[in-house]
């Protein structure tokens, strides 16, 4: 007894509590609690990459891509997580495969295109404005007549399969209704511009940008009414441009400048050349392309290339030969020579009898720009626009 009461002493004397030891309580959360915070994991993902786990990105991010498809696949799961779902990550639609025909037409990676440039090739990728971004994404919501869009889509994804569209990087000043866009990889249309906001200046000399709301049509079927300047700052971060159709292009040029009948007479034709020069001089130099007007076929144009300074004293290859009617093509010639006027070759080219020759038709501009300006010329746009030789990208007039 003395021996148990020496016990309770020694037991009772715990001032520093010891030996009161707790009930331990499980910190493992129920079913619910687990597949919602798996889900959150997803979305501090997307938030901090701006983009989907993908599969192979590393360990961890192979988990969330396994857990956001097993997701994806069950409508209760889908339905339990909706109002955690920031970033419509769950708005995903499986499209249905039957044919061989629905997997070619399918291809948004590009990887049955003979072109090396895929959709989802994104270079010279840059810190992002982070609000801007999450912004771009958490306004989107399902638009409800996509289906007045989705072969617009299709469209534009057989078109850069088959090389008649390419992907341009994005400069600011290129943002314009009815043209499509890629951010992250995915496509996506400017279907309405709305200004609310003119370009001008406070009292303090600060200067207040150009903007309004915009209506962005997405591939995936949702849409976003993101602010212009922010979907221009998301874009020139990591962004770009799809350009036009080229057999489209060569329509509206017709259309733009003569009504074409059968008494119509040709007025020439203007081209874009590039030199197979061997000289080192000429070789190297990147985006060189002569654009020069001809009022017979551009291949009887060229066929002595290689006895005529005009060509730098080699044979050319043609890029792109644009057929005019019902217009002055030497007038055309002479708006791309003055756009083009700052980037303009300077060197001295020796014919076969020694006499010296400055040729004035060749110009350094890479050949995606020199069709954009000729898409401005057609569309009464170019007077807004003017060209940086020194960064090789068009500007806007301020």
């Amino acid at each position: 007894m003395d021996k148990d009461k020496k016990l309770q002493e020694i037991f009772g004397n715990d001032p520093l509590g010891l030996l009161n030891i707790k009930p331990s309580h499980s910190p493992a959360q129920n079913q619910d609690g687990r597949l919602v915070a798996s889900f959150l994991a997803i979305n501090d993902f997307f938030e901090k990459n701006n983009r989907e786990p993908e599969q192979g990105g590393g360990i961890q991010e192979h988990q969330l891509y396994s857990r956001l498809k097993s997701i994806r696949e069950n409508p209760v799961k889908i339905e339990m997580l909706l109002k955690y779902d920031t970033y419509g990550l769950l708005n995903y639609q499986q499209k249905e495969i039957n044919s061989l025909d629905d997997i070619l037409n399918d291809d948004i990676l590009g990887l049955l295109s003979d072109d090396s440039e895929g959709l989802f090739d994104l270079k010279h990728i840059t810190k992002q404005d982070d609000r801007a971004s999450a912004d771009f994404v958490a306004r989107r919501k399902p638009c409800k007549d996509f289906d007045k869009y989705e072969s617009l889509f299709k469209d534009v994804q057989k078109d850069l399969s088959a090389g008649k569209r390419k992907l341009i990087e994005f400069k600011l000043g290129n943002l314009r209704e009815g043209a499509f866009y890629v951010h992250n990889g995915i496509l996506f249309l400017i279907e309405k511009i709305e200004l609310t906001q003119k370009e001008h200046y406070k009292e303090d000399g600060t200067r207040v940008r150009e903007d309004g709301r915009t209506r962005c049509i997405f591939e995936n079927g949702t849409e976003s009414n993101m602010l212009k300047r922010s979907v221009e700052k998301i874009l020139y971060a990591n962004g770009q441009v799809v350009s036009e159709n080229a057999d489209k292009v060569n329509e509206s040029f017709l259309e733009k400048f003569g009504n074409i009948t059968d008494e119509d007479q040709e007025a020439g034709f203007i081209y874009i050349l590039k030199s197979k020069s061997e000289k080192k001089e000429i070789r190297e130099i990147h985006h060189l392309y002569k654009i020069g007007y001809s009022k017979t076929t551009v291949e009887d144009r060229i066929k002595n290339a290689f006895q005529e300074p005009t060509y730098l004293m080699a044979d050319v290859r043609i890029v792109m030969a644009y057929k005019c009617y019902n217009m002055n093509p030497q007038k055309l010639e002479q708006l791309l020579h003055n756009f083009f006027g700052n980037s303009c070759l300077n060197i001295d080219i020796f014919d076969k009898n020694g006499n010296r020759h400055t040729p004035r038709e060749w110009f350094i501009a890479p050949l995606d720009i020199i069709e954009q300006v000729i898409q401005f010329i057609i569309s009464g746009e170019i007077v807004k626009y003017k060209y940086d030789s020194v960064n090789e990208e068009i500007d806007v007039r301020l």
